[in-house]
């Protein structure tokens, strides 16, 4: 018979925060020999299993199963690799071949189970089987073998007594540790703790990745265009890359060379790079959202759910944009950081929410801008506003919980930004990635910004270094 928890205990979340290494080139050179030893347990599961297929043979999937041969292969078979380190890569395989089976069996074909080879593969160790010890930490090795000790380039942001896990992995070529543990959930004084009956909406975009609707009006926007330029730069920066080498690119046969492990080299540090900034900036967008919820008390925050439109082809430019949107990011990181702050988030159906006019109920054509305007009773609101107030009367699974005129459109909005860490998104507003406008052979003096008038801007006043030059003249 299960127990049950026990309602005087805290209720736990499991955090992850991942932090980066610093090791000498002699840990380095053991911290990827586990990852290869981890990719070389998962290829062996996979030549295993081809085997069986070809013999007519049911694949070995289940855990217990994969145990079981690994522990007949006998010790020391994937070099410093441990059994705790190896089991963990057989619970990774055995996970992602069962998703894939329940995603197929309820109609999803897109699915495919796991038959790719992986050179490294993330490898786990749970409590008790590693050491923290402040800043460094003891990482499990095959018996017989010397301890491996590895430093962390800042201090773990959890408890040592809260973490349970840590994962070995590799991203862009630098080496990463992902500590997970157990936080309780914050407990707050009498009167101040979210309070259920409050709802509020949260519409989920590309420009804002989140617009809230609160239920006394308020309204949060989270400006998401730093992350936005963040992605198109980016892509600038690749296809230029990609240009400039294409002279010089090794012939087919020559990937090998070491020209080529340079470029590869450099373009996996870029591509990781920017992985952290677009990462962090979504984790600063879904803590402002909480932080403004848990001021206005709300206890309960329906969200839309965007997914449906990945399955539509809207072209390859859009397309692309729809990828780099990362919906399941933003709903996973909202939904987390509202768990640990005890609110609960439901997922809805945001269908027809942006193109639905809350005054006449009447279809409203997609705007060019953000401002939604009906050509029936001439209202006008923000677009994404409008679509969060709609989507906190929407209940999970149906539709709208009362009439739609009961819809509080917010009048108080508080704007805030994601991403101040990008580049361009500091006070200068340019991309330190761009040459300036000078250098590219401008013509005409420097100048000065333009007033800053009612609008927000972060520019400096413009300095004119020349000011006797003519229109025309370098």
């Amino acid at each position: 018979m299960p127990r049950r928890r026990d309602p005087a205990l805290p209720r736990v979340v499991h955090r992850t925060a991942r932090v980066a290494l610093r090791v000498t080139p002699g840990q380095r050179r053991r911290c990827f020999g586990l990852l290869r030893s981890a990719g070389d347990v998962w290829a062996c599961v996979l030549e295993v299993n081809a085997w069986r297929r070809r013999r007519g043979g049911a694949p070995l999937v289940g855990y217990q199963q994969l145990c079981r041969e690994l522990s007949a292969s006998g010790p020391g078979t994937f070099g410093d690799l441990d059994t705790t380190g190896a089991r963990s890569v057989l619970r990774r395989f055995s996970d992602a071949w069962f998703a894939a089976a329940k995603r197929r069996s309820a109609g999803d074909l897109s699915a495919r189970f796991p038959r790719r080879r992986r050179g490294l593969v993330p490898v786990r160790w749970f409590h008790g089987t590693f050491t923290l010890d402040g800043r460094r930490v003891r990482l499990p090795t095959a018996r017989g073998t010397s301890p491996l000790w590895v430093r962390l380039a800042r201090e773990v942001p959890y408890p040592a007594e809260q973490v349970r896990s840590v994962t070995l992995l590799c991203e862009g070529g630098r080496l990463f540790l992902d500590v997970t543990a157990e936080v309780p959930v914050a407990v707050y004084p009498p009167g101040e703790q979210p309070d259920p009956g409050r709802v509020a909406g949260v519409d989920v975009g590309i420009i804002h990745p989140y617009a809230v609707a609160g239920p006394d009006a308020e309204g949060l926007l989270v400006s998401g265009r730093a992350i936005r330029a963040e992605h198109r730069m980016h892509l600038a920066d690749t296809k230029a890359r990609r240009r400039a080498v294409a002279r010089r690119a090794p012939k087919p046969g020559q990937k090998g060379s070491r020209r080529w492990r340079k470029y590869r080299r450099r373009a996996r540090l870029v591509e990781g790079r920017h992985r952290r900034r677009v990462r962090q900036a979504q984790h600063e967008a879904a803590r402002s959202v909480v932080s403004w919820a848990v001021e206005q008390r709300v206890g309960v925050l329906h969200v839309g759910d965007p997914r449906g439109v990945l399955d539509i082809d809207a072209g390859r430019r859009h397309n692309l944009r729809l990828r780099q949107w990362q919906i399941g990011r933003l709903l996973q990181v909202l939904t987390d950081k509202a768990t640990l702050a005890g609110i609960t988030v439901r997922l809805v159906d945001e269908r027809g929410t942006s193109s639905t006019c809350p005054a006449c109920h009447r279809r409203v054509p997609k705007p060019r801008g953000r401002t939604l305007s009906c050509p029936h009773c001439r209202f006008s609101g923000h677009r994404d506003l409008v679509a969060a107030a709609s989507i906190a009367t929407r209940t999970p699974g149906g539709g709208p919980t009362t009439t739609l005129a009961a819809v509080v459109l917010p009048e108080v909005v508080t704007h805030r930004r994601a991403g101040r860490h990008l580049p361009g998104a500091g006070r200068s507003r340019r991309d330190p990635r761009r040459p300036p406008r000078a250098a590219r052979g401008s013509v005409g003096p420097r100048r000065p910004a333009p007033p800053t008038g009612g609008g927000e801007s972060l520019a400096p006043k413009a300095r004119i270094h020349n000011t006797h030059r003519k229109p025309g003249e370098r």
